[in-house]
């Protein structure tokens, strides 16, 4: 029978089981959190993102959920610097040209700091002066950092991101660092 599981990926943990680093240090991994053999991440979160990571043992499916072609949306909450005006939420709608091209239409707009959201551990780093701001972006497309880049492009880096929804799976009620089988919905293949 096909799992999937849906983990709460805590910040400074690498989307991977184990640490290949060249620098000896003592990474967290999905080892650390997931204890269920023979599943493997469907896409990746990078190590300083928090948030939704699928993990399955069906390679059809780890397929269907990562592969960008299937254009399967993901939907991040980033907290940025600074007050994005509507020139800015615009220009993530309509697409961001990066190094490696423009991206696509993305869903972006401005949102209240979310009521679920857990502190994160190190703190992110605050300054007085220059305000923050929440916004809630829908991309279909996974390139490396995207979401970061792309705020970072239209003039508000990104200084947390917290990926909520992968396609029709969410976080909803999955605390950092805690994992469940999540349910195993039609998705067109």
């Amino acid at each position: 029978m096909t799992r999937l599981i849906a983990l709460n990926k805590p910040h400074n943990v690498l989307s991977q089981f184990t640490d290949r680093g060249s620098d000896g240090s003592a990474r967290r991994t999905l080892s650390d959190f997931v204890d269920v053999p023979g599943v493997y991440p469907a896409g990746r979160l990078d190590r300083d993102s928090e948030g939704l990571l699928l993990l399955t043992d069906d390679g059809t499916l780890q397929a269907r959920i990562s592969d960008p072609r299937h254009k399967l949306p993901k939907t991040y909450f980033a907290q940025v610097e600074g007050m994005p005006d509507a020139t800015a939420i615009d220009q993530l709608c309509k697409g961001v040209t990066l190094k490696d091209g423009r991206t696509r239409p993305a869903r972006a707009r401005i949102v209240a700091e979310p009521d679920w959201l857990w502190p994160r551990s190190p703190p992110i780093r605050m300054r007085k002066s220059i305000p923050d701001t929440w916004i809630e972006l829908t991309i279909t497309e996974g390139r490396n950092r995207q979401v970061r880049r792309m705020t970072a492009a239209v003039g508000h880096p990104t200084l947390r991101l917290i990926r909520w929804q992968i396609g029709p799976w969410t976080l909803a009620g999955i605390r950092p660092g805690l994992w469940q089988e999540a349910p195993l919905h039609t998705i067109r293949r």
